[in-house]
């Protein structure tokens, strides 16, 4: 019987640390091989392009994004603490508090919506099947995959690393039956024949598909490599993270645009339930693996939100154990549920305003983060990450304005077409000559991309003494 894990922010003890780099494949392979990843090729083509040019989109997309979480995950076995601790050396030990804020919203809000996905696509399974598809399946739904989620969090890394396992193994295999039985569908003369979008639109296609994918995933990418030991190499953690994260999405990708691609019906229907449309295609006898396969794929990943949002929620300064942030992230998972498939009327266009709008912040620390990371030649130092009276301060000022100046900028060049209440953003096109909210840029959301380049290169040219003089620094001794 596993036993609930004790440890939260702190450093791992040595003699915990265990394990090989080639083993964090198995949890960031288990969280994103969810079939999710089909309906990514349909979210592609809704830009308006053809099969090559959301091809480029989409492998660009997911590589890069991936390889940024590997380099973060390279910190993990440096310093053996959570992402959001050690972003501190950047930020300062309360001036994290901001960007571990925005961290802890963004997986409360991931796992939310992995687990509407899973309600939804058993609802609708069981609907197919002639067992009811109405509010108390639905019902009965959330309170199932919702109690796997919290159950899993509470209890920890090393049921979680378990599990990811079960997860990487029993989805695989199902998803490879799932794209066998649907492979008639597919028309390549359909395919091929999709019009050809703009260049605007390739880059907003391929932003999105970064959002979804890695950069969702970057404020968390430390916080499974922590357990490794510190002598592990760093290429390793980093080509494993980023392997491990990629290879599914990069083929249900592509098997997505083939099936989107093939079908104007099924293009359609998966922007109202990305999931549960892909069932439309199945023979009956197949429906009962496909929920498990859906199910499973997606619990992978809520598992590792709701472990990492519990963690960052710690690391915004409240004070109770792991599990029971854990807990209270759950709760709100189960609220945010209950509103997104009861009340909310289209999922495609309330997922997309949340993917682009907390991404941009979370472009914006991941490049300060790469950039302070980039400039380090020493091991962090374990007391300090914890005084604010230590080498890493207590609120480092210019980092944490040039988080918000870049988000700020990156807001202004994004926009949200279907969701009116983030009619604000956008604000930077017009006056930057791109056409304003209604021009060609408009869709290609550029501030994620402004965010994340302009946080890096402010960082990488203006923070090296301060990094020189934190690593010069003598050693505090113990935590205080």
């Amino acid at each position: 019987m596993p036993t609930v894990e004790e440890n939260g922010l702190n450093v791992i003890a040595e003699a915990e640390r265990k394990g090989r780099p080639a083993q964090l494949f198995w949890p960031w392979f288990g969280s994103n091989v969810s079939v999710l990843g089909l309906g990514y090729g349909s979210f592609a083509l809704g830009f308006g392009l053809s099969f090559w040019q959301a091809l480029f989109a989409g492998t660009v997309g997911i590589l890069v994004s991936f390889l940024l979480c590997g380099l973060i995950a390279v910190a993990g076995k440096r310093g053996s603490a959570p992402t959001m601790v050690l972003s501190r050396a950047a930020f300062g030990v309360r001036g994290n508090r901001l960007p571990s804020a925005v961290s802890w919203i963004l997986t409360v809000g991931w796992e939310t919506v992995l687990v509407t996905l899973a309600t939804l696509a058993t609802a609708t399974v069981l609907d197919r099947l002639g067992w009811g598809g109405g509010a108390g399946t639905k019902v009965l739904a959330l309170l199932v995959v919702s109690a796997l989620t919290v159950a899993a969090g509470i209890i920890g890394f090393d049921l979680i690393m378990r599990l990811q396992t079960v997860i990487t193994v029993v989805t695989g295999v199902l998803t490879l039956g799932y794209v066998v039985l649907v492979a008639d569908e597919i028309h390549w003369g359909r395919v091929s024949a999709l019009p050809h979008g703009s260049a605007q639109q390739v880059v907003g296609a391929l932003v999105f598909v970064m959002t979804g994918f890695g950069l969702g995933w970057v404020n968390a990418a430390a916080d499974y490599s922590r357990y490794l030991p510190r002598r592990t190499r760093g290429t390793a953690v980093a080509a494993w993270t980023a392997l491990g994260g990629s290879l599914a999405p990069l083929l249900l990708f592509v098997f997505g645009l083939l099936l989107a691609g093939s079908s104007t019906d099924l293009n359609q229907a998966v922007a109202a339930d990305p999931i549960g449309a892909l069932t439309t295609l199945l023979p009956l006898w197949f429906l009962l693996p496909f929920t498990l396969v859906a199910v499973a794929g997606l619990v992978g990943g809520a598992v590792l939100d709701i472990y990492s949002s519990g963690l960052a929620l710690l690391a915004v300064g409240v004070r109770v154990p792991r599990y029971v942030a854990a807990g209270i992230d759950g709760a709100l998972m189960v609220a945010g549920t209950v509103a997104l498939v009861f009340l909310a009327d289209d999922f495609l266009s309330t997922f997309t305003a949340f993917l682009t709008t907390l991404g941009v912040p979370i472009a914006a620390w991941c490049g300060i983060v790469l950039a302070d990371l980039a400039l380090r030649d020493r091991p962090f130092d374990d007391a300090d990450l914890f005084r604010p009276a230590g080498r890493y301060g207590d609120v480092r000022w210019l980092p944490v304005t040039l988080l918000a100046a870049a988000t700020a900028v990156g807001w202004g060049l994004v926009t949200n077409t279907g969701a009116a209440w983030l009619d604000w953003q956008g604000y930077l096109l017009a006056p930057l000559g791109l056409g304003g909210r209604d021009g060609t840029w408009a869709g290609a959301n550029l501030g994620l991309l402004a965010a994340l380049a302009l946080s890096f290169l402010v960082t990488l040219l203006t923070q090296r003494g301060t990094v020189r003089r934190q690593e010069a620094a003598p050693h505090a001794g113990g935590r205080e």
